[in-house]
């Protein structure tokens, strides 16, 4: 490292209070030049007052104090966040526990030069876990034999004994990671690896813990095996998710002008009547919307917001998913298109207001709601796009005020069924069909959907993906920051 470089060393802690100062003392004994920074979730034990002591008595240790238990990808996320926010060069990531040896930072800090991550690797010498009990054996290393069979990702994976080269990678690579426990790590490694990212892996040995036990649970390891058959399909069928855009790649998509959407409604008009060649589609669509979106939606409405809250469904389309909120909320409906409010008053005329306008530039005075919300919306639009969207809904919302997402992710089921569908009527049969419009910035992460909040000032409050409504929607709720306090 030269006298330039800033390096951080990151280790997140739940309940850790016999390890965190023996462990902090012994790496600050090796007299290196590097940051400490703990992120700790709440711990019960009292691991984040003896952390408080250690950032009071050092200028070179950080905390970070989330509110409760968020998972260690989480911690980690948040970790990564933060080390590139004020700058850091390179990033090393070890345990609390002393699984991790600190007698082998040094080493990990020598290859700086020769690759962009150092991973620590349990199986360069056999003997590496051997006093390990003998379920965490034979966890690891079927972990690590999936990895490599199903995915074919050659590295010792699962492990978070990690150094990062921050300055040669980029920063947005880590929110293509969908993962906030423990799959988090071979998540992490595989979405590098896939993107060019050069490994190298060191060999480590790792005892058995020093204090406490580990926080790994069934469940985890439940979600760690869903998890890899999802990227399985997604390196299948959708590569592309898993990568970062070109820098000339068009992200853009479609220019979404009042005369597209009234296009794509009138066609939607003409199915109703039996009129196209996608009846089946929209046949389908529509039980989809009525009978699993409409109760997600109203759900995730009455959690977020009291009842006859003002709300305003920005970029609301023909209305079918809101029969129930319509009766619950005080509901301004908007769209770029008049034929999809035409469409809505059709449905609910007496019972919400309509506003023809764009989302770009809401026609309303400022702080004039107390939520907005969206169905299948932002993933029409650029990132940049988006941000200005999201800005526009800070300023019509009150104090407080909170907005609702429902986005669809790159993993979703209904996306993935649509893909392989496209991919068969158009590559297959050679039908030129396109089902729906295109969705250049399906969501990809949650580390990624509380970035983007973040930067519009919105607090990510809840991010919910599963059966409710049958994997379609990643739900995004964010609660209005006022700017002057960010």
């Amino acid at each position: 490292m030269t006298a330039t470089d800033k390096t951080l060393i990151m280790i997140p802690t739940y309940n850790e209070v016999a390890n965190i100062e023996p462990i902090y003392r012994i790496l600050a004994g090796l007299n290196l030049s590097v940051d400490f920074l703990f992120v700790d979730d709440n711990s019960p034990d009292g691991t984040g007052q003896i952390i408080n002591r250690l950032t009071a008595e050092a200028t070179n240790v950080h905390a970070l104090h989330r509110p409760h238990k968020m998972g260690v990808g989480a911690a980690h996320q948040d970790g990564i966040r933060w080390a590139y926010k004020q700058g850091y060069q390179s990033l090393l990531t070890m345990d609390c526990d002393f699984t991790h040896s600190p007698d082998k930072v040094k080493d990990f800090l020598a290859a700086h030069d020769t690759t962009e991550i150092v991973v620590g690797s349990r199986f360069m010498n056999a003997d590496s876990i051997k006093c390990w009990v003998w379920y965490r054996k034979f966890l690891t290393h079927a972990a690590h034999q999936v990895t490599v069979r199903v995915l074919g990702m050659p590295y010792d994976a699962s492990g978070a004994f990690r150094y990062y080269r921050l300055d040669r990678i980029p920063q947005d690579i880590f929110t293509l990671v969908r993962d906030s426990s423990y799959s988090f790590f071979w998540e992490s490694l595989f979405i590098l690896w896939i993107n060019g990212i050069k490994i190298h892996e060191i060999s480590v040995d790792l005892p058995k813990r020093a204090y406490g036990t580990s926080n790994m649970r069934p469940r985890d390891v439940l979600n760690g095996i869903r998890r890899v058959f999802v990227t399985f399909l997604l390196k299948t069928f959708d590569r592309k998710s898993l990568l970062l855009p070109d820098s000339d790649s068009d992200t853009g998509g479609r220019a979404n002008t009042q005369a597209e959407w009234d296009h794509y409604w009138q066609l939607k008009n003409e199915s109703d009547g039996g009129k196209s060649g996608s009846d089946w589609y929209d046949v389908i669509a529509r039980f989809y919307r009525i009978y699993l979106i409409r109760g997600a939606l109203t759900h995730f409405i009455v959690k977020h917001f009291s009842k006859k809250a003002k709300l305003l469904h920005a970029g609301c389309g023909g209305g079918e998913v809101d029969s129930d909120v319509v009766n619950l909320m005080d509901v301004t409906a908007m769209d770029i298109s008049p034929t999809a409010l035409d469409r809505y008053r059709g449905l609910h005329a007496s019972k919400i207001e309509v506003l023809h306008g764009s989302i770009f530039s809401i026609l309303v005075k400022a702080e004039s709601f107390d939520g907005v919300y969206n169905l299948g919306v932002m993933e029409h639009f650029s990132d940049e796009q988006i941000n200005h969207i999201l800005t526009e809904f800070h300023r019509v919302l009150k104090t407080n005020g909170r907005v609702l997402l429902f986005w669809p992710p790159s993993y979703g089921l209904s996306v993935i069924v649509l893909k392989l569908v496209h991919f068969v009527l158009n590559e297959i049969l050679k039908k030129n069909i396109r089902l729906h419009p295109d969705e250049p910035s399906l969501i990809k992460s949650q580390a990624q959907a509380k970035q983007i909040l973040e930067e519009a000032g919105f607090e990510m409050v809840e991010y919910y993906f599963g059966i409710r409504d049958m994997f379609t929607y990643a739900v995004v709720a964010g609660k209005k920051i006022e700017l002057a306090q960010q």
